[in-house]
């Protein structure tokens, strides 16, 4: 069992007598409900049970790591085995100590038997169990079996337990405990009760950090504590041995520069202000800050990390303002969080979302992280005071200047008349619809006497857009590119789902080729000039262009046998077959053939 072994509740005194030093995750694990943190919603659950005697035969207990599952199913076989001199029935009041109440949470009662599914995963261990759960308990009220990490069974061990889970003797009591609960068989879970134990909050964690610390004599920076409940993620365990390791590493003093250089984070501080040269769009800056925080320790990768996280914070801000509540920020992420979320559009926040979440792993995966990191700051830059697209396409139908590329060093180019170099050219002005005739800014004055303007050159016809609605616009488009192998692949492979401009889900045969959705996503861009998104759909489908085209053959095959001429043709000469049919084509005199038999390769009709 993973928490397994011999329980400290709280009681300095054992590590004297044992001579070595209990960690704080042992030392301070709960003993009772009532000092479960976090887990509120299950205690008022099972208040409710025992107080109405509605007890049920098992439970499952289910959350992440460090959250409190073996831990809570030790104090639920001591509520269901609590005995003291005045209370002789199951009870979530376990504020005194009970009869048997020390050695369960210790994990040594003889009725209280403790499984570590994970080395235990066969059906003879199970069989054992089986066999054993008819002699009553020796000493409790109830014979309690708690497994530990029970999606580690194997599946013969879960179908041997199902008949004695779902019918067990009045006298035992199952608890199980997992990380993951979806390996668990449902037979298994509809049998049981489930409590899904929530990650802890980070107010929560602190204050509960702040109180060990204050019992172990230890002075605590509340920014530390912040930043050990930051990186816990939800589990009390991991935030105990991270502050356990905390102490060892700053002597018995926990501040924030210990922890940010135990941990290996930047300074959140640094952070921000590395957010703020990004989307000002100085580079020089933003790669001075990275190199400063690299050079005192903090990793590329988790710089990257903590960016995208207060991006996401200032995201967060400027729709939930109250989330600036949170325990584990400190007042810089708070009053600057909040600035940043007044003045940037949601456009750039979630453009620079995306990009850091593309550049995090390649900066882990590369052989040279700070490189790679110096990289993705560079691009964000450049993209932070980038308009969107549509905010582009709004300027220019707004009549709005379009600045011309510097050339060299930004000097104004030469003329070509007359050798005069010093004369301006100013950039063709862009009409407006709604400017009532009033000319757009020019981003360049002429010199005057000398001023060239360039006529705005004559509009080229758009290309008509080409459209891809059907598996024959797509099959056209093979045909018209000579592209008769991929043509043959559409007809005979791809099932048509859905169809939007920009995407298409398909289904493919059992034939089809690996590699056919990407080849057509990246033909139909060339052939298009545009991107195209094709994906896989779990729907089946309809009939491909090979089964259609076969259809309609045949259809005008039976056609043709029910036609009186051909009818009495078949009559006149025994053994004769339809082999061909032809229809005339109103449109361009043409006939189109109707083959009775495909050709071998029927890669046309």
């Amino acid at each position: 069992m993973s928490e397994a072994g011999n329980l400290g509740t709280d009681n300095s005194e054992s590590a004297g007598v044992s001579g070595a030093y209990r960690v704080l995750a042992r030392k301070y694990r709960p003993s009772n409900f009532s000092e479960l943190i976090g887990q509120e919603p299950m205690v008022r659950t099972l208040t409710n049970a025992f107080a109405t005697g509605r007890i049920a035969q098992a439970w499952m207990l289910t959350g992440v790591r460090g959250v409190g599952k073996t831990t809570t199913a030790r104090i639920l076989a001591r509520a269901l085995n609590y005995k003291t001199d005045t209370t002789n029935q199951p009870s979530v009041d376990l504020s005194q100590p009970g009869e048997h109440c020390q050695a369960i949470m210790e994990g040594r009662h003889v009725d209280v038997i403790e499984m570590d599914a994970a080395s235990h995963t066969g059906i003879d261990d199970i069989r054992d169990i089986i066999d054993r759960v008819r002699y009553a308990p020796v000493s409790a009220r109830y014979k309690v079996y708690i497994i530990d990490e029970v999606h580690m069974l194997s599946t013969q061990a879960f179908n041997g337990l199902l008949k004695t889970l779902e019918e067990p003797p009045p006298h035992v009591k199952f608890i199980f405990a997992t990380t993951e609960i979806r390996k668990v068989p449902i037979t298994v879970l509809s049998r049981c009760q489930r409590f899904d134990l929530r990650r802890i909050d980070a107010g929560a964690l602190v204050r509960h950090l702040a109180s060990i610390s204050a019992k172990e004599g230890i002075a605590v920076d509340d920014e530390a504590l912040a930043m050990i409940a930051r990186a816990a993620e939800g589990s009390a365990r991991d935030s105990l041995s991270i502050l356990d390791q905390a102490i060892a590493h700053g002597g018995g003093r926990v501040d924030a520069e210990t922890v940010r250089a135990m941990l290996g984070l930047a300074d959140r501080a640094r952070i921000v202000d590395l957010f703020e040269h990004v989307m000002k769009g100085d580079v020089a800056a933003a790669l001075a800050e990275l190199r400063a925080q690299y050079d005192t320790g903090a990793d590329p990768a988790a710089v990257l990390t903590d960016l995208a996280e207060f991006n996401h914070l200032v995201t967060r801000l400027r729709f939930v303002p109250g989330a600036a509540d949170d325990a584990t920020l400190s007042q810089d992420e708070r009053e600057r969080g909040a600035a940043f979320a007044e003045k940037l559009s949601v456009k750039v926040l979630a453009r620079s979302w995306q990009m850091l979440l593309k550049g995090i792993p390649e900066v882990q995966s590369s052989n040279r992280p700070v490189s790679a990191a110096e990289m993705v700051l560079i691009r964000l830059a450049h993209a932070a005071d980038l308009p969107t697209l549509d905010e582009a396409l709004k300027r220019l139908d707004d009549g709005a200047a379009i600045p011309a590329a510097p050339r060299g060093n930004g000097a104004a180019a030469p003329s070509g008349g007359g050798g005069q170099g010093a004369s301006a050219v100013a950039p063709a002005r862009i009409p407006s619809g709604n400017s009532g005739g009033a000319p757009a800014m020019r981003l360049v004055e002429p010199v005057p006497e000398q001023a060239a303007f360039i006529a705005p050159p004559a509009p080229e016809p758009e290309a008509p857009a080409v459209q891809v609605k059907s598996l024959a616009d797509i099959v056209a488009l093979a045909d018209q590119n000579r592209d008769l192998a991929f043509k043959v692949l559409v007809k005979r492979c791809v099932r048509p789902v859905r169809f939007e401009p920009g995407r298409i889900d398909v289904a493919l045969t059992a034939d089809a080729p690996k590699t056919l959705l990407n080849d057509l996503s990246v033909k139909l861009k060339a052939w298009t000039g545009r991107h195209w998104m094709v994906s896989l759909s779990k729907e089946e489908g309809g009939a491909t262009l090979s089964e259609l085209e076969s259809a309609k053959r045949e259809n005008a095959i039976l056609d043709a046998r029910a036609d009186p001429t051909v009818a009495a043709i078949l009559a006149r000469f025994p053994g004769a077959k339809i082999i061909d049919v032809r229809i005339p084509d109103g449109a361009d005199g043409e006939d189109t053939d109707m083959a009775a038999e495909p050709p071998a390769d029927d890669d046309d009709n």
